[in-house]
């Protein structure tokens, strides 16, 4: 992973993305304890090993550099958990992620994605609006937060 954070972007183009498979487990906590102040456990992590779910691994040199976690219910994908390693943000990796569960799942003929993302996560926020997501509504006290909870914008990109 050295090479990919030294040299950024050129060397992201050498990253692939595949499934995530059961024993990618170690690296996904580890990054999820680096990306997250309230971390998945593995329990939950465990029970997205099934038929309506996509989990995306993008790799470089052997490592899991991010993850994305998607449900499909009916005609909707619902993006769960996306994260990539903090020190591969600003890169694209997590667009690329992006980008490839949006396509996954308008080739599965879904008709929208939607999310929930931190308010106060404006980074993310600003990559789901470049990629076309637009805000449908506000969960209130979604979060956890260290003064109660913390509002997540609810966000959705229709494919049809």
């Amino acid at each position: 992973m050295s090479e990919l954070l030294v040299s950024g972007v050129a060397a992201l183009s050498d990253a692939v993305i595949r499934p995530l498979v059961h024993e990618d487990l170690a690296q996904v906590m580890e990054l999820e304890r680096l990306g997250h102040s309230h971390p998945w456990s593995e329990r939950i992590f465990l029970d997205c090993f099934k038929d309506n779910y996509r989990l995306w691994a993008l790799e470089h040199e052997g490592r899991v550099i991010g993850y994305a976690i998607i449900s499909y219910l009916f005609d909707e994908a619902h993006l769960l958990n996306l994260c990539v390693h903090p020190r591969a943000r600003g890169v694209g990796a997590g667009r690329r992620l992006l980008r490839h569960a949006i396509s996954v799942a308008s080739d599965d003929e879904l008709a929208c994605m939607i999310l929930e993302v931190r308010k106060s996560n404006r980074t993310a926020v600003s990559l789901y609006r470049s990629e076309g997501f637009e805000q449908i509504g506000l969960r209130r006290g979604y979060y956890p937060g260290p003064s109660g909870g913390e509002d997540a914008r609810v966000m959705a990109l229709q494919f049809t």
